[in-house]
């Protein structure tokens, strides 16, 4: 293992500058944002630079073109124009980013280091999370225009732990994802590590730095499970749950599954079983879990504030304007002029691009994505088949639970509010796209040579 402070070379020399800007920014974006997106948008300049022609040539880049301009005719006819031109900035800059970032990250190298980086700046988040429960921690005056953030003691809502980012449910998605990507890289490290544990006699060949890797990242995903469940967030905890039942599916680990199903089990009994379920459940599970599941921990919520409100709200005014929706950003004003309480958005992404957008380009925006998605998993399965890249499929199916993940995530909130959540979803399906393009590239060279080998027999 290279220390982490060391860059990692591009495989294409020319890429390589906007790859140093890439891994620099990631370095440094959780803890600050504005300088970080400064490191971004630097890579993804330079990256158009040198790679305009195979950007524009894409058609997954053409369909986002497609998108861009019809999320500006919507902007033009918003029922609040200037909150509608204002939306779409949490977007074009983002399908920019995209058609950069697919280009520039091309091997699972490259996802490896990604990821490593990411877990790398998780520490001080979870810290800063935990300073921020247990001791009270808040941020300095003189630093909160500098950082762009401001840790709020206790938690935001209180008793729930934000860390570094605005509420608590922002920072669950933000670990969900960093989890994810280090439980992949944990698994790969123990695997390479696993012959000389159980044969001792092999543990003196092994190098330090692979136990310091390994150990490093032990403590690193211990500590994000540890801040995801002090976030309090019911969504991140299945997510969760459905992640290592995927991992342990995958690596054919059954007793992991029913491990993760009996706890799961016990939980969901504890809170919805029968009484008589429920009293011996109770005695054996925390009620931390149970009561956050039946909202006792929080009673007498308003119904405004609701997620099934605020669903049932968003599809009633989806039929109003199918076509074309209400305009970006325009959720908010329509359900505080109703309601009479401010809501962000209606806490589900796709209900959101309805009424926001309209029908066909909710459609259109899922469906593109989902391809994506599906190309990868259809690349993973095909590396599966040809026994080929072996060491590289658990960090490629690590990002597809990752992003997977976020989809699920987005059914019941929406992270497209957040710089920094936003960013990471769209870095993971940048990585996706371009590992899956670079590998069907090396698949079509790889089966014309030996075709021309056979010939030239």
């Amino acid at each position: 293992m290279k220390p982490l402070i060391l860059l990692q070379q591009h495989s294409t020399s020319r890429l390589q500058i906007p790859w140093n800007y890439a891994q620099l920014a990631l370095l440094i974006f959780p803890i600050i944002p504005s300088l970080g997106a400064l490191g971004i948008f630097l890579a993804l300049i330079g990256t158009w630079r040198q790679k305009y022609r195979q950007i524009i040539n894409r058609p997954l880049n053409r369909g986002l073109a497609i998108l861009a301009i019809w999320l500006v005719i919507t902007a033009v006819f918003a029922f609040h124009r200037l909150e509608a031109f204002l939306g779409l900035f949490n977007f074009l800059p983002f399908f920019g980013l995209f058609a950069a970032f697919s280009v520039l990250i091309q091997t699972p190298a490259q996802l490896r280091q990604l990821a490593l980086i990411l877990v790398f700046t998780s520490v001080p988040v979870t810290i800063l999370g935990l300073g921020q429960l247990f001791l009270g921690w808040v941020t300095p005056v003189q630093l909160q225009s500098i950082l762009g953030w401001a840790i709020t003691p206790n938690g935001n809502p209180p008793g729930r732990m934000a860390s570094v980012f605005m509420y608590a449910n922002i920072l669950a998605g933000y670990l969900v994802i960093v989890f994810i990507l280090g439980l992949g890289l944990w698994l790969e490290t123990y695997q390479k590590l696993a012959p000389s544990i159980f044969k001792r006699t092999r543990l003196r060949h092994v190098p330090r730095a692979a136990w310091l890797h390994w150990g490093f990242l032990s403590i690193a995903v211990t500590g994000n499970l540890v801040a995801l469940i002090l976030t309090n967030s019911r969504s991140a905890w299945a997510i969760t749950v459905c992640a290592l039942v995927a991992f342990a599916i995958y690596q054919g680990w059954r007793w992991l599954v029913a491990g993760v199903a009996a706890i799961a089990g016990s939980i969901l009994g504890a809170a919805f079983g029968p009484s008589l379920v429920q009293q011996w459940l109770r005695q054996i599970v925390p009620a931390f879990f149970w009561a956050r599941l039946t909202d006792q921990l929080y009673p007498d919520r308003p119904v405004a504030l609701l997620r099934t409100t605020q669903w049932q709200f968003a599809w009633a005014w989806t039929q109003e304007r199918p076509w074309a929706g209400w305009g970006l950003r325009n959720f908010t004003p329509l359900y505080q002029e109703q309601m009479h309480v401010w809501l962000g958005h209606p806490h589900n992404f796709l209900l959101m691009l309805t009424v926001e957008t309209g029908i066909p380009a909710a459609i259109f925006f899922c469906g593109w994505t989902l391809w994506i998605a599906v190309q990868g998993i259809q690349m993973l399965r095909y590396w599966s088949v040809v026994d080929k890249q072996a060491e590289d499929k658990l960090i490629f199916f690590s990002y597809l639970v990752a992003f997977l993940s976020c989809i699920l995530f987005n059914a019941v909130d929406v992270s497209l509010f957040d710089l920094r959540l936003n960013l990471l979803g769209w870095l993971l399906l940048s990585a996706i796209s371009g590992v899956v393009y670079n590998g069907r590239v090396t698949a079509r060279t790889n089966l014309l040579v030996e075709a021309q080998t056979e010939n030239c027999r």
